[in-house]
């Protein structure tokens, strides 16, 4: 069995056997010390910093190019269920809007919530085969939460595609490491407080397709919720009606701070180690875990490909795991690891050792 370290070097010394990059991922090193020094700042400088546009200029521009999309394409926010708020009120209404059954909430409850929406549910693996002519929008996550799956992309695009219907990606469980592109999408989310290690409060919202600001398009949806950090003219923009920004931050929200500043340095990270390089190391140790499951009997949740595996476990697992360090989550009453780039085979190896 070929060894892998795990990636980053000094900007990860957990404590803890970390598998639970599904849940929330680790802060590196230089962001916590970005941090650190942003809180000190705000001592003397407020809660805003010495320039509080600095942080999401530069993490909307690492955001686009790791995502192949201009930056003037990407919107920051601080959850993606206000983003499918918006995508919601971008519909006509009585529109149909097609998802995966069991996705994650934040994605499909402000769609399926929505007064003027019907809401349609199937199977991950029919979801492409399901699209009809009166579906409005296809919505699904790249990667399922609960277990892992990756939805077949091209084939929900090209369904789509043929029935004149938009689509809307969410791509907090694949972003950091599962190459994507977010050109290919009408819509696409991440909270980035995942696999891309940024702090809670960190959302990208990204404007693929042919629509913008151009004319050469349809135009951008409506802004429902845009404030005074979305007008064009930001010194301007404080009172009364404002002219939204002729790019995507017209869907800006008034960011966290502390957020952007440590999401900057983070995402940082990710550029230099690169999500091939990344996408390479996770699944390797993926698939190191799911052959040591076979060879103790356990079968996984189908997901070939995936850097998550679920899969059965005794059912004390997760006490007697967090008691010896280990720092797993319990989903669908299935063990899910998550594998990420400062995991390395020694993670591997003890996980399956407690799991005996």
């Amino acid at each position: 069995m070929q060894r892998h370290e795990p990636l980053g070097g000094a900007e990860f010394a957990p404590e803890t056997t970390y598998l639970n990059s599904a849940s929330s991922g680790l802060l590196p090193r230089r962001s916590a010390d970005a941090l650190r020094a942003a809180v000190e700042e705000a001592t003397s400088y407020g809660t805003m910093g010495r320039d509080y546009f600095a942080a999401p200029a530069a993490a909307r521009a690492a955001f686009a190019r790791l995502l192949g999309i201009p930056a003037e394409r990407v919107a920051i926010g601080s959850s993606v269920a206000v983003q499918s708020a918006a995508v919601a009120a971008s519909l006509p209404p009585g529109s149909e809007v097609l998802a995966p059954e069991g996705d994650f909430s934040s994605l499909v409850n402000p769609l399926g919530t929505h007064p003027d929406l019907t809401l349609r549910t199937v199977p991950l693996e029919a979801l492409a085969d399901e699209v009809r002519p009166g579906t409005a929008l296809v919505a699904f996550s790249a990667v399922q939460s609960l277990d892992g799956r990756i939805a077949d992309l091209a084939a929900v695009r090209e369904a789509a595609a043929a029935h004149g219907a938009l689509t809307y990606l969410d791509a907090t469980q694949a972003a950091g490491w599962l190459p994507l592109a977010a050109t290919d999408y009408d819509f696409l989310v991440c909270g980035a407080f995942k696999w891309l290690l940024c702090p809670r409060g960190t959302t990208f919202m990204a404007f693929g397709g042919d629509r913008g600001p151009d004319g050469t398009g349809p135009a951008w949806p409506a802004a429902p919720h845009a404030g005074w950090v979305a007008g064009e003219d930001i010194g301007e923009s404080n009172y009364g009606l404002i002219r939204p920004a002729a790019t995507a931050r017209r869907y800006d929200e008034p960011h966290a701070h502390f957020a952007y500043v440590g999401a900057a340095a983070s995402l940082g990270l990710i550029e230099e180690l690169g999500v091939a390089a990344v996408h390479a190391h996770n699944t390797a140790l993926a698939d190191q875990y799911r052959a040591g499951l076979a060879e103790r009997g356990l079968t996984p949740r189908g997901a070939p490909g995936s850097a998550i595996v679920s899969a059965p476990g005794p059912a004390d697992a997760q006490e007697r795991l967090a008691e010896a360090g280990v720092r797993i989550s319990v989903r669908g009453g299935l063990l899910r690891a998550a594998f990420h780039l400062y995991n390395g085979t020694a993670d591997v190896e003890r996980l399956l050792e407690l799991l005996k």
